[in-house]
């Protein structure tokens, strides 16, 4: 319902009131210190809303295989997105005697009801820093996570180049 992009942006927080907060715990989970070699990005295909709740399932998720299948000091994850976009609903009741009670599309402005964030077609939402041992782990656990996303997602590998340590050469004396 919630999926498709469809007018303005709706983040302006000071001017409205009773916006449910974000489900989103952490942004940056595993070993924040360390730098690794390789990234594991979680890409997404289509242009599309993704809410927090779907974004918090995705996390657990991929958190969780990857503590188990390599352990918390052996990657980064990081979320790459955030939900600012409000999401609205105008709710109808239902039942006996709701044609009474409902105002139909008059004032059809609808109450904040949760937040998402619009994301691009090909863009990053979730990368693992890992090393080059962990790659398929972290590539199972990046697709399970993909799973939970609204729209289909796909996997990408960086590498990245290690810096050759300084030569230095003896001076001459």
């Amino acid at each position: 319902m919630y999926r498709n992009v469809s007018k303005r942006a709706y983040t302006r927080r000071e001017y409205m009131g009773g916006i449910p907060g974000s489900k989103i715990v952490q942004f940056d989970m595993g070993n924040l210190s360390q730098e690794f070699p390789v990234e594991v990005n979680l890409i997404v295909e289509e242009t599309c809303q993704i809410r927090h709740t779907a974004l918090e399932a995705a996390r657990i998720s991929i958190n969780r295989k990857l503590l188990k299948e390599i352990g918390r000091m052996n990657f980064h994850l990081k979320l790459r997105v955030f939900p600012h976009h409000v999401l609205r609903e105008n709710k109808q009741a239902t039942g006996a005697g709701a044609d009474r009670v409902s105002e139909g599309m008059r004032l059809a402005f609808g109450k904040a009801v949760g937040t998402a964030a619009r994301v691009g077609s090909d863009q990053i939402i979730f990368t693992t820093y890992t090393t080059s041992q962990y790659v398929d782990k972290a590539k199972t656990a990046m697709k399970a996570g993909g799973h939970k996303l609204p729209s289909p997602s796909y996997i990408t590998i960086v590498e990245k180049a290690v810096a050759p340590a300084p030569v230095t050469e003896p001076s001459p004396n």
